[in-house]
C-alpha cells in the first residue's frame, strides 16, 4: 500500500521506509536453512524443496530525503554495514 503526498521537484514530506533482505550468497552453506528444512520435511511439508534463511531491516529514512539519495543512502549502509560482503548479498526497496 503507498500512501498518496506531494513530491516536488523530488522533495518528499513523508518518511521513506528502506525494506533490506540480506541472505548468504547461493555459494555458501546454510546450516540453518538446512535444519528448518529437515523440520519442515518432518512435520508434513512435502513441497519444500529448500530453505535459506536470512535478514530483514526496516530503516525510516529522514523527511524530505529525495528518491535519488534515498538509493543511494540505503545501497551504502547495506553494503558497509549490514551485510558482510564475502559471504551475504542484499536486496532492497525503497517505500514512500
Amino acid at each position: 500500500m503507498t500512501s498518496k503526498h506531494l513530491e516536488v521537484n523530488g522533495y518528499n514530506p513523508i518518511n521513506m521506509k528502506a525494506h533490506v533482505f540480506v541472505s548468504l550468497k547461493k555459494t555458501v552453506l546454510d546450516p540453518q536453512g538446512k535444519t528448518i528444512h529437515s523440520a519442515l520435511k518432518k512435520m508434513g511439508y512435502q513441497d519444500i524443496a529448500d530453505v535459506r534463511q536470512g535478514k530483514f531491516f526496516e530503516v525510516t529514512l529522514r523527511e524530505g530525503l529525495d528518491k535519488t539519495a534515498a538509493n543511494a543512502e540505503v545501497e551504502r549502509i547495506a553494503r558497509e554495514v549490514l551485510t558482510n560482503p564475502v559471504i551475504e548479498e542484499f536486496q532492497y526497496r525503497i517505500q514512500d
